[in-house]
């Protein structure tokens, strides 16, 4: 799913005007219709909706839900905030529509602002995706009562207030809600965690506008839906066997950090590799053949550290399908020579995590060895430690995306909505996950099942997407068991599902 900016929507809708073709007003009337429609499977009809509407198309968008609610029996007041002498021509048909129905109460004062209770559901539609500059005057007072109130607060499109894909100024004012219905597509905004709390739960609502423009608008920032991934997923052909899922190699694991290796092999098993070495310090032997019998596990000769030579024989590293170092590894200078000598010799894309990134980050030279189209999994803090501290969401952005390009990698930048950065500069964001996966231990699930993916011969962007999606949907799937406060790494696991 493409994430246009505000320009390319505009445009989008004007061009699904001229080419359907439809009429402007019947554009709007479709898309309050759509809201209409999540709005009365979510409330029930004794609900007491107050709607807020503004003079522009936002605005018009907020009598035509009113006016669909009213048809549908809802107990619905309209208040229009009086903020600018014109209005534009759909909020004036739609509102002459309206006041055939009910009269609108007009705010042009803070006195004129109702009082909202425990009961209410408001509907905010008093500024749309096109704003320009910040909230004022009566607006602002009327963004502000909403926000003291105890109410629901579902906002149209946008929250009021936010800017679509621009940073929110210090002093600046949104509206805070709990739900935001947008419409067609999400908006950047709604992808970034600063603005978490004038977004609320998002939910995208098809308008009809038109395909063809969509898919030649030219976009960095996509949105991966279960129907993406599934058009990436594989199917294992029947007369299959452990040779033709790659054999992968994790590099894993210190003195009071093998967990993180057990986690990363478990993944990786359970994400259809065929073979699976873990090398891990020698102290490590016995916890890994118990925990994870499944693995072939090369013991290295240092006792707590990993520092290169093993007590067992096995491939050289340019024969595995894939490598994965990080969880656990620690930061001993004898491991950071290890890892220069393992991107050295490495001859594929590698998946690079945890302490490993650290170690990047230490000697930037090592930096230099990274195979080509590795994937680097940060959380934002190892992020920082690699690039430098930035000034807010959008800079963080296009922080991400030079350093994606400049160092040809794949940078998966996790968190809500995890931020896969491409060497082409594209960014695609996940939809999959919760807040119960805010735990120790499921970076290194990642780090398992994106190994994975690559020893099974999947391009590394392919990889990169698919993997974080799975990750994702796991997760969810341990929630909907467990509970998002007490889920660990180890239910991510237990709950991947290759099909969807």
């Amino acid at each position: 799913m493409k994430i246009l900016d505000v320009d390319q929507i505009r445009q989008l809708d004007q061009y699904t005007i001229l080419n359907e073709p439809i009429a402007p007003i019947q554009l709007m009337e479709r898309a309050s219709q759509a809201f209409t429609n999540w709005f009365t499977a979510r409330f029930d009809s004794k609900t007491a909706v107050k709607v807020f509407c503004g003079l522009g198309n936002n605005g018009g968008d907020g009598l035509a839900i009113a006016r669909l609610l009213i048809q549908a029996e809802y107990n619905v007041d309209v208040f229009v905030v009086r903020y600018a002498p014109r209005e534009s021509d759909d909020f004036a048909h739609n509102h002459r529509r309206l006041k055939l129905l009910t009269a609108p109460v007009y705010i042009e004062n803070p006195g004129d602002i109702p009082t909202l209770r425990h009961s209410d559901v408001v509907i905010d539609a008093i500024l749309g995706s096109g704003i320009s500059r910040p909230a004022e005057g009566i607006v602002r007072s009327v963004i502000e009562a909403i926000n003291r109130a105890p109410a629901t607060v579902v906002s149209v499109d946008i929250a009021s207030g936010l800017h679509a894909n621009s940073a929110t100024e210090p002093g600046e004012i949104t509206i805070c809600p709990d739900y935001t219905i947008t419409f067609e597509m999400p908006k950047l905004a709604m992808l970034l965690p600063g603005n978490a709390k004038s977004v609320g739960e998002w939910h995208v609502v098809d308008i009809g506008l038109h395909q063809r423009f969509i898919d030649q608008s030219p976009t960095p920032y996509y949105y991966t839906t279960r129907d993406e991934a599934r058009l990436l997923l594989r199917r294992r052909e029947r007369f299959s066997n452990k040779g033709t899922f790659g054999h992968a190699l994790l590099l894993v694991g210190s003195y009071g950090k093998v967990g993180a290796g057990v986690l990363a092999a478990r993944a990786c098993l359970r994400s259809g590799v065929g073979l699976l070495t873990v090398q891990v310090p020698r102290c490590g032997y016995g916890i890994l053949q118990t925990a994870v019998p499944e693995v072939i596990c090369r013991p290295d000769v240092h006792e707590r550290l990993l520092t290169g030579p093993s007590e067992v024989e096995g491939p050289a590293l340019a024969d595995y399908a894939a490598v994965g170092i990080g969880p656990g590894i620690g930061k001993a200078p004898e491991t950071a020579r290890f890892l220069r000598e393992v991107l050295t010799n490495c001859r594929k894309p590698a998946v690079v995590d945890a302490d490993a990134l650290n170690l990047l980050a230490a000697q930037r030279d090592l930096m230099g060895l990274l195979p080509e189209n590795s994937i680097l999994t940060p959380h934002p803090k190892e992020f920082e430690r690699l690039t430098q501290r930035w000034q807010n969401d959008y800079d963080k952005l296009e922080i991400l995306r030079d350093f994606a390009q400049r160092k040809q990698v794949i940078v998966v930048l996790k968190g809500a909505h995890t931020a896969i950065a491409l060497p082409n500069g594209d960014v695609h964001f996940n939809s999959t996950g919760n807040p119960g996966m805010s735990t120790g231990g499921t970076g290194d699930v990642l780090t398992g099942v994106l190994t994975a993916l690559l020893a099974q011969g999947y391009d590394p962007v392919e990889a990169a997407v698919l993997g974080v999606f799975a990750h994702g949907h796991a997760g969810d799937l341990a929630a909907e068991q467990r509970g998002e406060t007490g889920l660990i790494a180890s239910d991510v696991t237990d709950s991947l599902r290759w099909s969807w």
